[in-house]
């Protein structure tokens, strides 16, 4: 495989290219010499995030990308998907935002950057009109869910990404426990060698 392959990592709200998750992936993505990482840095703000990730996606098109969403990134990570006909793997995939983001209305620091910023009803719009209603090409997506997810209910992601490939694992957290397990699914799920 000589040509490129560009690896997203979309990292959750409130949270940085520095999360954990996006540093382990990028560790193995970089003992493949033909993958391309990078992991945008996501405003709070969903037109802002999604802005940013549509304008480092696009350039790369129409050589092969895929992306790997977790929490807030698995959300925009189905609308990107959606959009460009892209590979996408979910990790504990943030389902319903509207529900889950009212209590960040309001003031919030980010726990990376120290930004503050003021959440609003205009970014949960925002949200509603991002959401996707059904996944269209179920096999394009793969889920990795842990049960035992303290942040989302877990059995949301289950229901909506129901005809997609899933791994569910009991117990863990919303930050996925062992993540780096299942490197070698991601990159296969992605048409990538994989280191023995």
């Amino acid at each position: 495989m000589s040509h490129s392959f560009h690896l997203f990592y979309i990292h959750g709200f409130n949270s940085s290219p520095q999360s954990t998750k996006a540093r382990i992936l990028g560790a193995a993505a970089e003992a493949l010499p033909q993958v391309h990482y990078q992991v945008p840095a996501l405003p709070y703000d969903p037109e802002g995030a999604l802005a940013n990730l549509q304008g480092a996606v696009e350039p790369c098109l129409p050589q092969p990308v895929g992306l790997v969403g977790s929490s807030m990134g698995g959300f925009y990570g189905t609308w990107l998907a959606e959009h460009y006909n892209l590979p996408l793997v979910l990790v504990n995939p943030a389902v319903k935002p509207v529900e889950l983001l009212r209590d960040y209305l309001g003031t919030n620091e980010n726990i990376y950057t120290g930004e503050r910023y003021e959440f609003t009803e205009r970014h949960i719009d925002l949200l509603r009109s991002l959401d996707v209603p059904r996944i269209t090409r179920p096999e394009r997506s793969l889920l990795l869910t842990q049960t035992g997810d303290e942040t989302l209910d877990y059995r949301q992601g289950v229901e909506k990404y129901a005809p997609c490939r899933q791994i569910v694992e009991p117990g863990g957290s919303h930050g996925f426990d062992g993540f780096e397990r299942h490197l070698n699914t991601i990159f296969e799920f992605f048409n990538l060698p994989v280191s023995e």
